[in-house]
């Protein structure tokens, strides 16, 4: 056979064997018998750990509240001021007051806020007040008609690794989303605002994303036990490593922050700073330097002296705190961190070194 008339075969018995292709189906439905549609196969009733976990999230979801937040902004062509959108979080239902928790990132540097509840009533809210150092803050609603349950506390100091735990918040806009994990960990650390660090932070493993933050972190028995406020990823998307603030310090810093506006931990009237504290520990000396001491306050009752420096400009430094009711201190931000869980009218117990030699000091906070 030539050359051409194999090519033209194949391509005959190529479309040929597309055209049976298309047709069958045709041609099955005229001579094959139709089926009855497939009915569904029915299942058990949920069971277990499903039942439990539906109701939880049934029971915790009128509680939690969708937040939105705007900026103030100029127009550019009338130059007139108009709001515009800034961003999203969640947050839960402190009374029945109207008072509403959240992250202090949620609402910083908003202009307004509105509060969504789960049926979908929206209302304006006002910031009541802020505590950064925590990442925490208080929205206030005026609720009308139909009041949810607040969501019921729990405690943190209790807290068990690999014990479960679920999180609601808004993840990326999707409203009411519920995520499951355990406790990864406990007592945790990140940066926070000003120097001091977020300390004891709850560490888990249920999804977390933009948009969680300020939701509420619950336990088997739908209490609150954290508030979701970070997570760890490189790419910005959860990680499987998120981070909630323990209930016991919201259980604190809340009601102060309903009562005056802010939450202003104690102090014992020092300044101090991490670039200082480098500059000692290039001398060997660990701790947190002393820089400053506020006249008339408990460092200065006590005798706490200050870095100085000398006629020629070399620093001489004073004293160095290396220990707060015995846990060791070994930076500006330790120190911040430990003073901030206290009350202030408690004592503390001071370790305190002044050129190599140790001393342990009682002072009694006074309020920031």
């Amino acid at each position: 056979m030539r050359p051409a008339v194999l090519i033209l075969a194949a391509m005959l018995a190529a479309a040929s064997a597309a055209l049976a292709w298309r047709l069958a189906p045709a041609v099955e439905l005229l001579l094959l018998p139709v089926e009855a549609p497939r009915p569904p196969a029915p299942r058990a009733v949920l069971q277990g750990q499903e039942a439990a976990t539906v109701a939880l999230f049934e029971a915790a979801q009128e509680g939690v509240v969708f937040i939105s937040t705007s900026a103030a902004a100029r127009d550019p062509f009338t130059r007139s001021a108009v709001e515009v959108p800034r961003g999203q979080g969640t947050g839960w239902l402190w009374d029945r007051l109207g008072h509403v928790v959240t992250n202090a990132h949620v609402v910083e540097g908003a202009a307004a806020a509105a509060v969504r509840l789960a049926d979908g009533r929206t209302f304006p809210a006002r910031l009541v007040g802020a505590a950064p150092a925590h990442d925490l803050a208080v929205l206030r609603i005026d609720l009308t008609g139909a009041r949810p349950a607040p969501l019921p506390l729990g405690t943190s100091a209790d807290l068990s690794v690999g014990q479960g735990v679920l999180a609601i918040g808004n993840p990326f806009g999707l409203d009411f989303t519920l995520t499951t994990g355990i406790v990864s960990a406990l007592g945790r650390e990140l940066p926070g605002r000003g120097g001091r660090p977020i300390r004891d932070l709850i560490q888990t493993d249920a999804a977390i994303n933009p948009g969680n933050s300020g939701g509420p972190l619950i336990d088997s028995a739908g209490r609150v036990i954290g508030v979701n406020t970070a997570i760890f990823s490189p790419s910005g998307a959860s990680a499987g490593i998120g981070f909630a603030v323990p209930v016991d310090t919201v259980a604190r810093v809340v009601p102060e922050i309903i009562r005056t506006g802010r939450y202003a931990p104690p102090v014992i009237g020092v300044h101090v700073d991490a670039a200082l504290d480098r500059l000692a520990a290039r001398r060997g000396v660990v701790g947190a330097v002393v820089l400053g001491v506020e006249p008339g306050s408990p460092a200065a009752e006590a005798g706490l002296a200050p870095a100085r420096t000398a006629p020629g400009g070399a620093l001489t430094i004073g004293d160095v705190i290396t220990a707060v009711d015995g846990a060791p201190v070994g930076s500006a931000a330790d120190l911040l961190g430990a003073l901030a869980d206290r009350r202030p009218g408690e004592e503390v117990r001071l370790g305190v070194e002044r050129g190599g030699r140790g001393r342990e000091l009682t002072l009694r906070l006074a309020a920031g």
